[in-house]
């Protein structure tokens, strides 16, 4: 099954939902609503990764936009991680010249995650990727969060789109669409990707008030996360084990999103535990926490230049003088050649530091350095806080790691011997909780659920979890 539908179908052929990603697993985010073939736009054009595919043929090696484009007058972009964002190349390639439409701080992301996949996926030819960065970013129509805004009409078919947060990274939206087409009038609701409560920096996601049809992400719909105070505990235990052990926390992490999420909260320890020890020899202020990652880097300084956009404790800490995005410990790496230096300086040395690298499934970036050094040595650890996708360097050593087996990087078999943990409280996505809750909260339930971006058994376990409600919902 390409999705779980859940409650009733609606009663109406006015419009047409079409996956084109991200319904065999989490990644390559891409659904198109279809208005009897003479309108419609896209929410989402994002890459796939380890074995993903799409409903047809495209997947991690055939990325080409092989479905009819000509009616659709928009791109609607929830949030710019690369499995929502990274085909957008491929949409103009195709012939698409509409808006990309997204939230205002998306707008100040978008260009940067973009010419990091172009230079990475694309081309290394700079003037090739500069003409095609040009044409995405005169593409950007940036709109307020909360504001509708209307599409030209065609057709007879008038659709308007409003943004709405969605608490998983800066900029993340969900979305929310009305189509009027032949006297009907049909309210659409895509999730995106909703961030879990409490996430560092961001706010959490309120349910809209009404929707006809909800297509409803379901990445954690199998599982609770941890708490806030239990998660940092945990992160606090792992450091402080690695740290006794003389070695090396890594934290594979996406560059967006996830990473901001980390350096908050290992600035949040770091200022708990200031001036209390370490561990012998070394208090909780020697300790040294390396952004080994270029994109990252930049990232993060849109970030702080973006603060505005940050929530209510969040804010708080930057009227308290203290600065969780650039703190006194925080060493960042951008040249290549201190990267492999410090990867030799960690992996032969007793310099007890955490270092956070892209990617964040391992599938590439500079984390695959660090990990063909020290998976090796039991003295370090590494810690996953997001989901791995079937098919990943990190899912094999997520699964493997525990007992001791191996992972295949780059053609060759590194036996793993390092701790190995996974966090999932620090997911960026929320838990089967939040999603009911979404669902649950709005104040006219729809009457249509589709359930994608999800493995098999979290859409089944949703599925039935969002069946338990109340009969208003069937």
């Amino acid at each position: 099954m390409l999705y779980y539908q859940v409650f009733q179908t609606l009663g109406t052929t006015m419009q047409k939902i079409i996956h084109h990603g991200a319904v065999h697993g989490v990644t390559g985010s891409c659904h198109e609503l279809n208005v009897g073939n003479k309108a419609g736009l896209l929410v989402d054009c994002g890459l796939f990764q380890g074995a993903e595919v799409s409903g047809g043929r495209a997947g991690a090696e055939r990325l080409q936009i092989e479905f009819p484009i000509d009616h659709l007058q928009a791109l609607v972009l929830t949030h710019v991680h690369i499995d929502h964002c990274g085909r957008i190349p491929y949409l103009l390639a195709a012939g698409f010249d509409g808006p990309i439409i997204c939230s205002e701080p998306s707008a100040k992301l978008l260009p940067l995650v973009m010419e990091d996949a172009i230079r990475m996926g694309i081309t290394h030819d700079r003037h090739l990727a500069e003409r095609l960065l040009s044409r995405i970013e005169g593409r950007i129509v940036a709109i307020r969060y909360g504001h509708w805004h209307q599409l030209p009409p065609r057709s007879g078919v008038a659709l308007k789109v409003k943004l709405k947060p969605a608490g998983h990274i800066l900029g993340s939206a969900y979305v929310e669409v009305v189509t009027r087409y032949r006297g009907q009038r049909h309210k659409t609701v895509f999730s995106g990707d909703l961030g879990a409560p409490w996430s560092p920096l961001l706010s959490a996601p309120r349910s809209p008030y009404s929707a006809d049809t909800v297509v409803l992400e379901s990445t954690y719909g199998d599982r609770l996360h941890q708490g806030r105070r239990e998660r940092r505990a945990a992160l606090k235990q792992v450091i402080e084990k690695a740290l006794r052990d003389r070695g090396v926390v890594l934290i594979p992490a996406f560059s967006i999103g996830r990473t901001q999420a980390l350096l908050y909260e290992l600035e949040s320890l770091i200022h708990q535990n200031r001036n209390k020890p370490l561990r012998e020899g070394m208090r909780w202020d020697d300790l040294e926490v390396i952004l080994d990652s270029p994109l990252a880097g930049r990232l993060t300084g849109l970030y702080r230049e973006l603060a505005q956009h940050w929530d209510k404790e969040a804010q708080r800490r930057l009227r308290g003088h203290r600065k969780p995005l650039a703190f006194e410990q925080l060493l960042v790496i951008d040249d290549h050649d201190d990267h492999m230096n410090a990867v030799r300086y960690l992996s032969t040395t007793a310099r007890p530091s955490i270092v956070i690298a892209a990617s964040g499934m391992c599938t590439g970036g500079r984390v695959v350095n660090y990990l063909k050094a020290l998976l090796g040595d039991p003295r370090h650890d590494v810690v996953f806080v997001g989901y791995q996708a079937k098919g990943t360097p990190g899912r094999i050593i997520q699964k493997y790691g525990p007992r001791h087996g191996y992972v295949d990087l780059d053609g060759k078999q590194y036996t793993i011997r390092a701790g190995i943990h996974t966090l999932s409280g620090y997911s960026a996505h929320a838990d089967q909780h939040s999603l009911v809750n979404f669902i649950k909260r709005m104040r006219k339930p729809p009457r249509e659920v589709r359930l994608v971006h999800g493995d098999e058994s979290a859409k089944r376990a949703l599925r039935d979890k969002l069946l338990g409600l109340n009969q208003g919902f069937e």
